[in-house]
């Protein structure tokens, strides 16, 4: 059974920790936006598998064209930016006091920014295109506490459902 000092809590909570996490990807996002080439070079250098074993067992799955190399990229900026949208649209909505539907975009937006660094940093770059390889392109360290931080919060979000109607 929850009381209101709980719920006040939990729902403080939900919405400090989503707006951390919009906050985040917002800058992320932002970065990549003012300062293409830096992650851009990151993006080519994974996909390329230029610095990693280069075993011809998994070099096949190299991507070498630096136009499909720059579309993936804009890709994660474009999912980065609706992820942080998303977010944003969610802590509002919790400052509104509309847990519903707080939850409901908080957890869109924090499914979404764990996609993109779980399976798209930590299996896709990181098994993949061997990024666990390498010493100068290695982002699994950043992308794992990304991908652990939105989880926590998105647990802490579902935790604010009301369960007093089950």
């Amino acid at each position: 059974m929850t009381t209101p000092t709980s719920r006040t809590a939990s729902h403080l909570a939900a919405t400090l920790l989503t707006a951390t996490v919009a906050l985040y990807i917002a800058l992320v996002a932002f970065g990549n936006i003012t300062d293409f080439g830096t992650n851009q070079q990151f993006v080519r250098h994974v996909l390329a598998m230029d610095t990693t074993f280069k075993d011809d067992d998994v070099m096949w799955r190299a991507v070498t064209s630096e136009g499909l190399q720059d579309a993936a990229y804009v890709v994660i900026i474009v999912w980065e930016t609706v992820a942080a949208l998303v977010l944003g649209y969610g802590t509002w909505l919790w400052v509104r006091r509309d847990g519903e539907r707080a939850r409901l975009f908080s957890t869109y937006g924090l499914v979404m920014v764990m996609v993109l660094f779980g399976a798209g940093f930590i299996a896709v770059g990181g098994e993949w295109f061997a990024m666990w390889q390498s010493k100068d392109w290695n982002g699994l360290e950043a992308a794992t506490r990304v991908f652990l931080l939105s989880g926590v919060v998105l647990v802490v979000v579902q935790l604010t459902a009301d369960r007093s109607a089950t």
